[in-house]
């Protein structure tokens, strides 16, 4: 059985998911885990946007599915998935692997969390902090900015303000 986020995103995409012109990917209310519709705007992400707009261009008009096996919608998630990551020379990886990567990654890009949840899908925070993993890059990173900070203020470490 498909992980419920796999059924509600990835296997039910269709071409009319994608507005082309605004450029961006409209979930609608009743086909996401949590029910509720949301927007994604892919045009900021130029890989994303090229694969988007490279997929098209490889999908026969009649072709309602955006992703697909020539022509056929795709049934075997697992094995495609397995497949993909294959060719992608990242064997093992999980979608949901991915899902806490874009987590960190708009952590990290200072993407303000409610903002963030409304791209993820998240609608509490305790469940978005569960894919905001902390790892030891981030702590450095964390320490350099208070480092920055001092500098930039001339205080000396230790000292209370």
């Amino acid at each position: 059985m498909l992980p419920s986020g796999v059924r509600a995103h990835v296997v039910p995409l269709i071409r009319r998911h994608a507005d082309f012109r605004a450029q961006e990917i409209r979930l609608e209310p009743g086909t996401t885990k949590n029910d509720q519709g949301r927007t994604f705007p892919f045009s900021m992400l130029p890989p994303l946007r090229d694969l988007i707009y490279a997929q098209r261009e490889r999908t026969a008009k009649d072709v309602p599915w955006g992703f697909h096996n020539a022509g056929q919608p795709i049934l075997d998630y697992y094995g495609a998935w397995k497949k993909a990551c294959a060719a992608a020379k990242l064997p093992g990886k999980l979608v949901h692997d991915f899902r806490r990567t874009a987590v960190r990654n708009l952590e990290r890009a200072g993407v303000p969390r409610s903002v963030a949840m409304k791209l993820t899908g998240h609608l509490t925070e305790s469940i978005y902090r569960r894919y905001a993993v902390v790892s030891p890059a981030d702590l450095n990173a964390g320490v350099e900015k208070l480092a920055r900070l001092h500098e930039l203020l001339a205080v000396e470490p230790g000292a209370t303000g």
